[in-house]
């Protein structure tokens, strides 16, 4: 039997976390089948085993790369309210809404995330506290109290709201909560809204 190297196993795991990802994202974790899971990564079932005792495992360890992955997008913009509102715009474009496989994992498997087991909610507990800490650096102005409670409240703001956009059948209204929400979470900002356009007319 061939030998992998440990860059070959890891290359192997990584691939699983990430087509899992899209797959869970797009279908949801409990209409995600390991056989489907192991056949999206190209991979037989005892390779999956080889990799994660469970499909519980692979759903945390999904939950914690998805999560950091989001953190480092928020981490790598420029300090200050100008990232802030770049990230609201795409984060609130109707293509991160009608594209939830490639999109927030909060936003996409939150109500699952409530009813998975307590490695998976603090994976993900983790990975949002992290969240909140990465919007918070582009907030502080020396009140951290404040700061963090700013930084929740855009988090859950944008989540609730591309939730709540993704679930209703009417496409103005569903414009129009990703429209309201980008002007509520530019105000818990501490900024101004841009006058012209929405976040679901404009390129992210």
């Amino acid at each position: 039997m061939a030998r992998y190297s440990p860059e070959h196993k890891e290359a192997t795991r990584r691939r699983m976390i990430e087509t899992a990802g899209r797959r869970l994202k797009s279908d949801g974790i409990d209409g995600s089948g390991i056989a489907t899971l192991v056949a999206d990564a190209g991979l037989t079932n005892g390779a999956f085993y080889g990799h994660f005792a469970s499909k519980e495992d692979l759903v945390a360890s999904v939950v914690t790369q998805q999560l950091a992955d989001q953190v480092a997008v928020v981490d790598a913009l420029p300090a200050g309210l100008a990232s802030v509102e770049a990230f609201l715009r795409e984060y609130l474009s109707a293509e991160h809404r009608d594209a939830p496989a490639e999109g927030c994992p909060s936003a996409a498997l939150l109500d699952e995330i409530g009813r998975c087991d307590a490695t998976t909610r603090d994976a993900y507990t983790d990975g949002a506290r992290s969240m909140i800490e990465a919007i918070s650096r582009h907030l502080d102005e020396g009140d951290a109290q404040q700061t963090d409670e700013r930084a929740i409240g855009i988090f859950t703001l944008l989540v609730g709201s591309l939730q709540l956009a993704r679930a209703v059948t009417d496409a103005e209204l569903s414009d129009r909560i990703l429209a309201a929400a980008y002007t509520q979470a530019m105000t818990i900002a501490g900024a101004r809204p841009a006058p012209a356009g929405t976040p679901t007319q404009e390129s992210p």
